[in-house]
């Protein structure tokens, strides 16, 4: 199965793909965009021209396992991509991703402009990928 994995944020939301036998996820592109409406109809347009069946989109619990603002604004998101496209939307925890994908970028000596660049959608690939591995093993 196709699945869009989604890190959202409220200026750059990264996005990540992977095969249909689920076996790698591969970063799609960083969709920038500040508005909440158009960010979920260019993150909705990219699922369907990469013809994602799941979308999961990250869920930035507090490290004591409550939801903040944060989250909430995530899930609204997942709400409303839902709405637009129809298709199931998964929460899925992202505590630490984007650390762990600055620590991956600090691994490879990406910096600068280009790491800004990419981080997002290093962060949607952790999340897709973690997500691929609880569907590889539930």
């Amino acid at each position: 199965m196709k699945i869009l994995g989604v890190d959202f944020g409220d200026a750059r939301t990264g996005l990540a793909v992977c095969d249909k036998m689920e076996f790698m996820a591969s970063p799609l592109c960083v969709v920038h965009e500040k508005n909440f409406e158009r960010c979920a109809r260019a993150v909705a347009e990219h699922a369907a021209a990469q013809g994602a069946e799941l979308i999961v989109v990250g869920y930035p619990k507090n490290m004591n396992n409550t939801v903040g603002e944060r989250a909430e604004k995530c899930k609204a998101f997942a709400d409303r991509l839902h709405e637009l496209t129809e298709l199931e939307t998964v929460m899925w925890d992202e505590r630490s991703t984007t650390v762990s994908a600055h620590n991956y970028l600090n691994a490879t000596n990406t910096r600068g402009k280009k790491r800004k660049a990419v981080v997002d959608a290093v962060a949607a690939v952790i999340i897709l990928e973690s997500y691929l591995g609880y569907r590889k093993h539930a």
